[in-house]
């Protein structure tokens, strides 16, 4: 999916998608799959942090047949020696046919 090679079929293989691109700072993968109504300028990455795990909590709807899905997940990080999680809830819609991060909700 990074290549542009396929896009994601679901919701939260798009939400799996793009933690992999913030692991390895894919800025232009990030952007592209965001929503143009929400979209940054630019990602910015955090000096110093490396990312060690995905855990998916909960989906709603974001399947192959659906318009809108949600994500729910926690995504751990390291900062030196030090752990840290970012839990959040994750708004995804299809535009001209594809899945896109809308916006999410840090809980």
């Amino acid at each position: 999916m990074h290549r542009g090679e396929e896009t994601a079929a679901t919701a939260v293989r798009l939400m799996r998608s793009r933690y992999s691109a913030f692991a390895v700072e894919d800025e232009a993968y990030l952007l592209a799959t965001w929503h143009p109504a929400t979209r940054p300028n630019g990602v910015g990455f955090d000096d110093g942090v490396r990312w060690t795990g995905l855990e998916i909590l909960r989906t709603e709807d974001g399947g192959p047949d659906d318009g809108k899905g949600l994500v729910e997940f926690r995504a751990r990080y390291l900062t030196g020696t030090e752990s840290g999680e970012l839990h959040e809830v994750s708004r995804f819609v299809r535009h001209d046919g594809a899945w896109v991060y809308v916006r999410g909700k840090v809980m």
